[in-house]
């Protein structure tokens, strides 16, 4: 990899490590296991990351060909300089994100419409924990009518059962 190109691949992976909002993603996550693995992943991109700044940043040293030619003789070192000087090294060309950009993106707007269902049934879950908290709370009272009030697919179930005149047995 030619020194410049190298160079934009570093300056592309600080900038995508600076885009990531890796606390915004920590507070989505439940589990534990989960947590952990966000934690692998984000420890491994910061490695890597930490690695293409390192390496790939920094220009490489120019060949000292006159130091060369003192030690060892113009002839071999000439020779050397020649193959050296003839190594072209080819241009990268993204053939693969074109390929998988479009898919990428319906993936994006997929997993944007899985969280949306996501924190609406979440919010129905809450409610309906709230609901079960306050039914504990409030359970050793309630008459049936209440209950029957706040649950009438019970009560409607029980009336269909006397009325068909099944009694469970």
């Amino acid at each position: 990899m030619s020194g410049s190109g190298a160079k934009k691949v570093a300056d592309v992976a600080v900038k995508a490590g600076k885009a990531i909002d890796w606390d915004g993603m920590a507070k989505m996550l439940v589990s534990e296991e989960a947590r952990k693995e966000f934690a692998t992943l984000r420890r491994t991109f910061e490695d890597v990351n930490h690695q293409l700044q390192t390496k790939f940043s920094q220009e490489p040293q120019p060949i000292d060909w006159e130091y060369y030619r003192k030690g060892i003789g113009s002839k071999v070192v000439d020779m050397y300089k020649e193959a050296y000087d003839s190594i072209e090294i080819p241009k990268y060309v993204d053939t693969v994100t074109p390929e998988y950009k479009p898919k990428f993106d319906a993936l994006v707007v997929e997993l944007k419409e899985a969280e949306k269902a996501s924190l609406k049934e979440s919010e129905r879950l809450e409610k309906e924990i709230a609901e079960l908290r306050e039914m504990k709370k409030k359970i050793s009272t309630m008459t049936a009518d209440e209950y029957f009030e706040k649950h009438p697919e019970v009560k409607q179930k029980f009336d269909d059962e006397i009325r068909n005149d099944y009694w469970g047995y």
